[in-house]
C-alpha cells in the first residue's frame, strides 16, 4: 500500500511533461512531482505509474519512491495560468506522487557511461513492461547524485487500453534499437537470467495491490477491480519469461541527441567526482600541451 499524503501547495507546473505534472509540497513536508487523474492521459497512466514504478523497485532499479496525494481542487482557485487551475478543479482527491529529486538532471547517453549489465537490466525491464517512452529522443531517465534513475511510465503496457487484444498484445516482441541505452551494449540474456525469476504472481499480484481501487473501478469487461488486478497479473507474468528472446537491437530510426557540453559531463560522472584541484591540474596539463 502506497504512503498517502495531502497536498498543501501547488508550487509550478512541470511543462515538458504532456500531462502537465506539477511540483507540490505535501502535509509530510516532502516535495512531490504530481501527475493528476484529470489529465488528459486518464487514471491509467497513473496506474502503469504505479504498477512499473513498485516493480522496478522491487527488482533493485532506481525509480522515486511514489505515494498518493489527496489534493483539495481548492487549491487552484488561486492559480493564474487557466490551464493549471482547470486541472486542479478536474483532480479532486487521491492523485500520484513521486518524490521530488532536487538537482537532478536529465541522462544524456553521451555524458554518461553505463556498463552493459546494468543497462540491460533497464532494456529488459523497458521490454517486459513494452516501454516505448525511453528512446535517445526521450530518455525518460534523471541522474542525481551520479546515479541514473527512471521516471515516468505512464505510457508503458499498452495493451491495458485494449484488455480484449492484450495476450496477444503482450506477446509482441520488443524493439530496443532506439532506446536510450542501446549504445551501451546491454546484456539482456544476463538480465533476464537474474530478474525474470524475481517476477513471481506473487510480487505482480503485490505490486498491482499498491494501486488504489478507485483508478480501477468501472472498467469495461470488469466485474470489480480485484479482476482488473490479476489481469495485469496475466499480462505480464508469462511476458518476464520469455521476453529476452524477442528483443531486437537494429539500426536507430534518427539523428544522434545533442553532445553535452564539458562541465555536464563531469557533473554526472559517478561519484565520486574529481575534486576542484584535480580538474585544475588536469587544464594547466593540457595548456601544457603534456
Amino acid at each position: 500500500m502506497l504512503t498517502e499524503v495531502t497536498a498543501t501547495r501547488y508550487v509550478t507546473p512541470l511543462r515538458e511533461g504532456g500531462s502537465l505534472p506539477g511540483i507540490v509540497e505535501a502535509d509530510d513536508l516532502g516535495t512531490y512531482v504530481m501527475k493528476f487523474t484529470g489529465a488528459g492521459q486518464g487514471r491509467k497512466t497513473l496506474v502503469a505509474e504505479v504498477i512499473c514504478g513498485q516493480l522496478a523497485r522491487h527488482l533493485g532499479l532506481r525509480v522515486p519512491e511514489l505515494v498518493t496525494i489527496q489534493l483539495d481542487p481548492v487549491i487552484g482557485l488561486g492559480e493564474p495560468d487557466q490551464e493549471v487551475q482547470e486541472l486542479l478543479k478536474a483532480s479532486g482527491g487521491l492523485n500520484l506522487g513521486m518524490d521530488y529529486l532536487p538537482g537532478s538532471i536529465g541522462f544524456d547517453p553521451l555524458a554518461y557511461e553505463m556498463d552493459p549489465v546494468e543497462a540491460g537490466k533497464v532494456v529488459w525491464f523497458d521490454a517486459l513492461i513494452n516501454n516505448v517512452d525511453r528512446s535517445w529522443r526521450n530518455p525518460n531517465m534523471l541522474v542525481w547524485h551520479g546515479e541514473p534513475w527512471l521516471i515516468d511510465h505512464g505510457a508503458t503496457m499498452i495493451w491495458h487500453h485494449n484488455w480484449p487484444g492484450a495476450q496477444a498484445s503482450a506477446a509482441k516482441p520488443y524493439d530496443a534499437s532506439d532506446h536510450v541505452l542501446a549504445g551501451f551494449g546491454p546484456d539482456v540474456a544476463a538480465a533476464a537470467a537474474e530478474l525474470a525469476p524475481q517476477v513471481t504472481e506473487k510480487l505482480l499480484t503485490e505490486v498491482a495491490a499498491d494501486v488504489p481501487d478507485e483508478w480501477l473501478v468501472d472498467e469495461p469487461g470488469f466485474d470489480s477491480a480485484a479482476d482488473v488486478r490479476r489481469a495485469y497479473v496475466r499480462a505480464l507474468l508469462p511476458r518476464a519469461a520469455t521476453i529476452h528472446e524477442r528483443v531486437t537491437v537494429g539500426e536507430r530510426t534518427g539523428g544522434k541527441p545533442s553532445r553535452a557540453p564539458g562541465w555536464l559531463t563531469e557533473h554526472v560522472a559517478p561519484w565520486p567526482h574529481s575534486t576542484r584541484s584535480e580538474r585544475s591540474e588536469k587544464s594547466d596539463q593540457k595548456d601544457s600541451g603534456e
